[in-house]
């Protein structure tokens, strides 16, 4: 259903109040270690939490290349029995995550590991939750529905992206293409681990793809109408993308870097903090449609509209993306004028997503202009991302987003 105010108004009202202490609420998990090789340690830090049977949930990919096997090893020399789930998949499926379950109620877990990016988190939050609660999913998807109580979760990312293991957030995709999540403090973890080291290996072209869409989380955070956005959120984005704008070129250009692997990891998951309690809006609303129907990895799909999204918004948010611009490119620091530093930002972030060497248009990703209606269609399905955004967006404007995009 329509919102009873436009986004115009929410936005106009909520602009209004800056500087006023408006109520808010800020949840984040309870305990974040930031060390290197904090991962091999796991069963110091976090075994007597995860108790004596844990199930570890992970990729394929990442349990071929042997890089959650330390922590396994950790975990059975302290006496812990490791069941492993790797069967995680881009955009994990419902039936995925059933069998994630079933592998976890079969083996008596009494904790949860999620280990690797925001596929693998996501799943292990909802795994923990159901084998907790015995909870039904349906009766879970939305925000604030899920009620627990789940097992004891860690999570340990290997991406610097999603700030998933700060969120209380899980999007799985139900059917052919579209995406569900819950939204519920319930699922925030007990522990992240951030271990700068495990993403050393990362590929160039993901490490970019992340980096982008952590600093799109700090954006569309920062620029949320949503009522619930606080100056934690805001502080936290704006050191996120200070983080992120000054070491995203570095790591993509040189992975071995672990200062800035290190500076990339604490920034997104202090972007993953911000949008947790300030939601995102519509460049993510229009990326669902972009991974969950050509497949398209999340990060790199945001990175296709966000230009689009914040030209489209710039006409009521042009002065808030001004306040974050030079965060991300100090440079712009020198632009005088709200309008004419937003419109500096937006180049600014196209020219970097080129040297990042991400696809710059939909086109380059093999998405057809005759698929752009149903996209557009698809997008509006995402009503509880839509609604926080400074601009209302109809279908209409989406299809016109896509097409600038394409």
């Amino acid at each position: 259903m329509p919102p009873s105010r436009s986004a115009e108004e929410r936005c106009s009202q909520l602009w209004e109040r800056r500087g006023h202490m408006n109520p808010f609420v800020f949840n984040t998990t309870k305990s974040v270690v930031f060390e290197n090789g904090a991962a091999v340690r796991i069963a110091a830090l976090a075994g007597g939490l995860l108790g004596k049977a844990c199930l570890l949930i992970t990729d394929p990919g990442l349990r071929k290349l042997g890089l959650c096997d330390p922590c396994i090893d950790a975990l059975e020399k302290a006496g812990h029995q490791v069941t492993v789930f790797d069967d995680v998949e881009a955009d994990p499926s419902r039936e995925t995550l059933m069998r994630a379950v079933e592998v976890g109620r079969s083996a008596g877990a009494t904790g949860v590991i999620g280990f690797g990016g925001g596929s693998s988190q996501d799943v292990a939050k909802l795994v923990a939750l159901l084998l907790g609660s015995d909870e039904d999913l349906d009766a879970a998807w939305g925000v604030g529905q899920a009620k627990g109580p789940r097992l004891p979760l860690v999570l340990v990312p290997t991406t610097a992206g999603t700030g998933s293991e700060v969120t209380p957030v899980s999007i799985i995709t139900v059917g052919a293409e579209e995406k569900r999540g819950v939204s519920s403090p319930v699922i925030l973890p007990d522990m992240a681990i951030l271990d700068a080291s495990l993403t050393v290996g990362l590929p160039a072209s993901i490490t970019a793809a992340t980096g982008v869409d952590a600093m799109v989380h700090a954006i569309e955070s920062y620029a949320s109408v949503n009522a619930n956005n606080n100056p934690v959120s805001k502080l936290l984005a704006r050191e996120a993308l200070r983080l992120l704008g000054a070491n995203i070129e570095t790591v993509v250009a040189d992975g071995s870097n672990l200062e800035a692997r290190g500076a990339m990891l604490l920034g997104s998951m202090l972007a993953g903090q911000a949008f947790a309690n300030s939601p995102v809006a519509a460049v993510h609303a229009l990326a669902y449609p972009i991974g969950g129907t050509f497949h398209i990895p999340h990060g790199l799909s945001n990175a296709l509209v966000l230009p689009h999204v914040l030209r489209f918004n710039a006409p009521q948010a042009g002065s808030v993306y001004a306040e974050i611009a030079a965060d991300a490119f100090p440079e712009l620091a020198e632009i005088e004028g709200g309008q004419a530093r937003t419109a500096a930002f937006v180049d600014a972030l196209t020219d970097l997503s080129k040297r990042l060497g991400l696809p710059p248009r939909l086109r380059d990703v093999d998405i057809p202009q005759s698929a752009i209606p149903k996209m557009a269609e698809d997008a509006m399905v995402q009503a509880r991302l839509l609604v926080n955004n400074p601009r209302e967006v109809s279908q209409a404007d989406a299809q016109a987003i896509y097409e600038a995009a394409w």
